[in-house]
């Protein structure tokens, strides 16, 4: 017999509210992973119970989708160097990924962890991280700048979709 899926009675929007919590926290997982040199099980555990849906700085957090979070995390763990490959390719010459900002590198392995899972159209996945860019980096220069990484990231990844 097996246990009903937490999600099946939410609604959509609901839903795709989860799956982008989800992806903040990866993002914010791989950064805390890079600083700490934690590993992934501790990250993930510390995520899972202190960060989805707790009060934090006197605001609720938003619950998050805990099997895409973690697809997500392990899925950018463990294709890191093609992930990084593809990044570096969609990067300027003068910008290697060693040198932008690690919030960036955390957001951009995310993506691509994504962009290699064809359960999500690339567009979706350049929108939902184009938003969390513009949620770290509100003056707007960052936010266009990883529009066209991700891009450049997602015909590479998955050209049939465009």
């Amino acid at each position: 017999m097996t246990t009903p899926d937490r999600t099946s009675n939410m609604t959509g929007n609901m839903k795709r509210k989860m799956r982008s919590a989800s992806r903040l926290y990866a993002v914010q997982a791989l950064f805390q992973m890079e600083h700490s040199n934690l590993s992934i099980d501790k990250v993930r555990l510390e995520f899972l119970d202190h960060r989805f849906g707790e009060m934090m700085d006197g605001q609720e957090m938003l619950e998050g989708d805990e099997a895409h979070f973690t697809r997500v995390l392990e899925d950018a763990i463990a294709h890191q160097a093609s992930i990084d490959q593809i990044t570096d390719r969609a990067l300027v010459a003068k910008w290697p990924l060693g040198r932008i900002d690690p919030t960036l590198r955390g957001l951009f392995r995310a993506a691509g962890a994504e962009l290699r899972d064809e359960a999500t159209p690339p567009k979706v996945v350049i929108a939902e991280y184009l938003d969390l860019a513009s949620a770290f980096f509100p003056d707007g220069k960052e936010a266009r700048f990883v529009n066209a990484v991700l891009d450049h990231m997602a015909r590479e990844a998955r050209p049939e979709a465009f």
